[in-house]
């Protein structure tokens, strides 16, 4: 059994090697050392104030301004690296990918371009308006009810461009990279997917779509045969959320019983279309829980579109949808150990190159969830299952058996500084971008 063990170990040590090797060779082009020390400056598990005391980190050889340098200079293939994420993941049965939006924050800068008013949750508001760059995240969620959620694809979401289109992109790039896989691929997403602007979008892809209906909305039914008069009918009868009356007999109907949600009863209608895009048909599940209860709480409600491969069953599908909670605490994990909204950066490139960085962070963390042990805090719980918080606490005994790809820094003269009586150009400053709220009304 040891030997099994020692065997595990030493397999899961090679492949992290070898991950970093690849990325190294692979996914940056330039200035690779610069980049490569700042990606273990971050798993060395520093607390910051600023972006630069990252290069007082133990494993950063280089002084504070090649941090900089690193990323005004260096370059990455984005492509590789995306396609490289995505060979990471197994090919299971059933593989979960979580989709969800998330703002960087820059309060005080007045020179970024693109940049624009988000809701973004904050501790003592639930939804605030913050100014910043608005990303779109997918993610693997390797299971439920954990902290885990590894990126695939993280993608800086422009004035001119929308979320809901740009998480579609995204899950047709995913669709192309794993034509070849055995299993389900299914893309679970919040509220605010859960609309025909993204179902439509995705509407020719092979993965399974499971997002959250509001529970106001109003849906139609296929059209009967037509009749050889008039015009033939685009929307059926009526299906509206607030009205049980309009439901008819659902399709399938399943109770069940639940340690953590209690009495659930789910129901099923299929072919059922928003009016502003009938050819997109997909079932709406719902879902109720603790009906032992008095008061139960209100339904949920989810729109499913299934894989033309295979469809599932009710149980298993309201199972998929809790998977899209890791993306939460992942969010939060990058922001507030992987410092990724600390810098403030001047240019929009430096801040997807510093992302970039931050994601292969992430995924090194993950390869060593198995060679790192738990040391707790002394006000913290041992865990058996590691966090990515945990795995990173520990993660700098590492380094010594891991090494290094990247070559000894060259000592170079020091910098002339500015020219004397030469003129410095201010920035071009930009205003923040108010986005028009979209109408629900169909185009005429």
């Amino acid at each position: 059994m040891e030997k099994d063990q020692v065997s595990s170990t030493e397999k899961q040590l090679n492949k992290l090697i070898e991950f970093r090797q690849q990325v190294y060779a692979q996914g940056l082009t330039k200035a690779r050392d610069a980049q490569f020390e700042l990606i273990d400056a971050l798993l060395s598990n520093r607390s910051i104030q600023s972006f630069p005391e990252l290069s007082f980190a133990p494993v950063h050889q280089r002084q504070w301004h090649s941090a900089y340098g690193a990323l005004e200079n260096g370059q990455q293939d984005r492509e590789w690296l995306r396609q490289y994420f995505t060979e990471q993941v197994p090919d299971r049965s059933v593989t979960v990918f979580a989709l969800d939006k998330t703002v960087w924050c820059h309060p005080r800068s007045r020179i970024l371009p693109g940049q624009m008013y988000e809701y973004s949750p904050t501790r003592s508001v639930k939804t605030s308006v913050v100014q910043g760059h608005a990303y779109s995240l997918l993610t693997w969620v390797p299971a439920a009810g954990s902290s885990w959620a590894l990126p695939i694809s993280s993608e800086r979401i422009t004035p001119y461009q929308d979320a809901l289109a740009t998480g579609a992109e995204q899950v047709k790039r995913l669709a192309q990279q794993r034509e070849t896989r055995r299993g389900i691929d299914v893309i679970v997403g919040d509220g605010s997917y859960g609309n025909h602007r993204f179902l439509g979008a995705v509407r020719e892809t092979d993965d399974a779509i499971l997002v959250r209906l509001r529970c106001d909305r109003v849906l139609y039914r296929t059209p009967g045969a037509y009749r050889g008069r008039g015009r033939p009918r685009v929307h059926g009868e009526r299906f509206a959320f607030k009205e049980a009356d309009t439901w008819g007999v659902p399709s399938a109907t399943v109770s069940l019983e639940s340690e953590t949600w209690g009495q659930v009863r789910l129901r099923r209608w299929d072919q059922l279309h928003a009016k502003q895009d009938a050819p997109t048909p997909f079932s709406v599940i719902c879902c109720e829980i603790h009906l032992e209860r008095a008061q139960p709480p209100r339904p949920l409600w989810l729109g499913y579109r299934p894989s033309p491969k295979q469809d599932f069953d009710l149980a298993t599908i309201w199972r998929w949808y809790p998977h899209r909670w890791p993306i939460e605490p992942a969010i939060r994990f990058r922001k507030e150990r992987l410092h990724w909204d600390k810098p403030r950066f001047q240019q929009v490139e430096r801040c997807d190159r510093w992302t970039t960085l931050v994601e292969i962070a992430d995924w090194l963390i993950w390869f060593g969830r198995d060679l790192v042990r738990d040391r707790p805090l002394p006000w913290q719980k041992p865990l058996a299952d590691l966090t990515p918080g945990r795995v990173l606490q520990g993660f700098d005994m590492l380094f010594a058996q891991l090494g290094t790809p990247t070559c000894d820094p060259k000592t170079r003269g020091k910098s002339p500084g500015w020219p004397a009586g030469r003129r410095r150009t201010p920035l071009t400053r930009h205003k923040v971008v108010k986005r028009a709220r979209k109408s629900s009304k169909p185009a005429r």
